[in-house]
């Protein structure tokens, strides 16, 4: 809802203030030049991608457009999981946990948690430092390193559309000063034609140079931002894992291992310690999916 709203202000304050300075709609319609512009551009982020990123851009884009980070809801789901698990992991032997981390999706804990389950990627790096965790020789600075260097790798991967979104916007100025000299390429083979008509022509070539920074500062530039606003805050999950689980191994017990995960929340969404033990200590349920 932001990103359209932001658009409207912006279109709405450019086009607005042209008006009101007298100047006429219809000459900024210029679908050739669009078709130049855009087109050239889709073409050059179909270069520089592969078709994983080129996927993963739209989906990113579609989480910007609808604002998909993770919400306080989220975060007490999260805590409450890890919470469960290591009460396993201290009070239950290690075939036990074993069960639950070899097959989450048969798990009752995981099961507990249906917007975790289905994250995929998160699931399996909750799963696999648990199983390193109960098979008891690794040092806590150790996979803590390797937490680190993981959420590191995951975090360039999902930022690649950011950098692909940007790439575009960098490159928009100069494809718009390529439909100008287009355009003004064939407003020279005009000049034998009336002034009103050479006028017409040269406009439209100065409306490829516009259309070209309007869309890389006023669209992508933005976008890419918006996008790794959100894909950020994604990645702040993994981080609250990686806090917790780590104050576990240097013997915190669950309850306050949790406080570690929890201070690594935004103060925006972060909940209060009383939410938290009433979602882990007090048992209660999380909400059921819509």
């Amino acid at each position: 809802m932001g990103i359209i709203l932001g658009l409207i202000v912006t279109v709405g304050c450019v086009l607005g203030g042209y008006v009101a300075s007298g100047g006429h709609l219809y000459v900024l319609w210029q679908p050739y030049e669009l078709l130049i512009i855009l087109g050239a551009a889709l073409g050059t982020f179909l270069i520089a991608n592969n078709m994983k990123v080129v996927k993963d851009t739209g989906k990113a884009i579609m989480e910007a457009f609808k604002n998909a980070v993770p919400k306080q809801r989220d975060y007490l789901d999260l805590l409450s999981l890890l919470h469960s698990l290591m009460r396993e992991m201290r009070s239950k032997s290690r075939s036990e946990v074993e069960a639950h981390v070899d097959n989450p999706s048969e798990s009752a804990i995981f099961s507990a948690f249906p917007n975790i389950l289905k994250n995929q990627p998160m699931t399996n790096f909750i799963c696999d430092y648990c199983r390193l965790i109960i098979i008891g020789n690794a040092r806590p600075h150790e996979i803590e390193a390797l937490m680190e260097e993981e959420i590191q790798t995951v975090a360039r991967d999902q930022l690649k559309p950011k950098h692909a979104i940007q790439d575009v916007a960098d490159g928009l100025p100069a494809l718009g000063i390529v439909a100008a000299v287009l355009g003004i390429v064939h407003a020279m083979g005009a000049l034998d034609q009336s002034p009103e008509v050479l006028g017409h022509l040269v406009g439209a070539a100065l409306v490829g140079t516009f259309a070209g920074i309007f869309f890389s500062y006023g669209v992508f530039a933005p976008l890419a931002t918006k996008v790794k606003g959100v894909r950020e805050k994604k990645m702040r999950m993994y981080v609250i894992i990686k806090q917790t689980l780590i104050a576990y191994m240097n013997g915190a017990l669950p309850q306050v291992a949790l406080e570690y995960g929890r201070k690594a929340i935004s103060a925006y969404d972060r909940p209060t310690i009383d939410q938290v033990e009433a979602e882990t200590i007090g048992g209660a349920a999380p909400a059921p999916a819509a």
